[in-house]
């Protein structure tokens, strides 16, 4: 393990989360007060995902959905489009949604690039590559983010998401993050995810 990835990369995650959120405040505080308003229930969605090495935790996102009975199991719908709120659908479109995960990262529980992380149902489809996505902090980003940016619209025109995103684009997920994992985590290599990132939100 390089130097980078045993002290620099968590360093950086502190340092780069801390001044994003304070920047980011008032945006912050605006989209709560526009979720409150949009719909009732909280202001942040909370689902279980596997950390490193398999951890439960906690991940943060602002509320995009009507809030329904079935919510309450915390589990991974993909494709599902009708439940989500006005402003849900913009929060979703800018991943401003995705900006709470700030919150995970000063925490310890994510990286600021990483491995997306998944709900726990997924851990044993693919035996053997998991274990090795699982050794490294899931991220907010990573090139698979970037990819499947459109993820959402992609399952929601399927007749079947659910057996499209496990047996298609999970298992690419897998190979993107395996490829940033074996060809060595570099702060070059971070940066240029981050700036893919901003590039791919802010001019599409």
């Amino acid at each position: 393990m390089n130097i980078y990835n045993m002290f620099g990369k968590r360093l950086g995650d502190i340092i780069f989360s801390t001044i994003v959120s304070l920047l980011c405040l008032p945006l912050f505080l605006l989209v709560m007060v526009l979720v409150k308003m949009d719909s009732p229930g909280p202001v942040f969605f909370r689902q279980k995902r596997m950390g490193k090495d398999g951890k439960e935790f906690l991940l943060y996102k602002f509320r995009t959905m009507y809030c329904v009975r079935q919510e309450a199991k915390l589990t991974f719908e993909p494709g599902v489009r009708h439940r989500v709120t006005s402003i849900g659908g913009l929060l979703r479109k800018t991943k401003i949604d995705e900006l709470p995960q700030l919150i995970n990262v000063l925490k310890g529980e994510m990286s600021l690039v990483g491995p997306r992380p998944e709900v726990f149902k997924y851990k044993d489809f693919y035996s053997g590559k998991y274990e090795k996505v699982l050794g490294v902090s899931p991220g907010i980003t990573d090139k698979a983010s970037i990819k499947y940016r459109n993820e959402e619209t992609l399952l929601s025109q399927d007749d079947n998401p659910e057996k499209l995103y496990g047996e298609v684009i999970l298992p690419d997920k897998l190979e993107i993050s395996l490829g940033y994992i074996e060809s060595g985590i570099s702060f070059i290599k971070d940066v240029t995810i981050i700036a893919e990132t901003l590039k791919d939100v802010l001019l599409k």
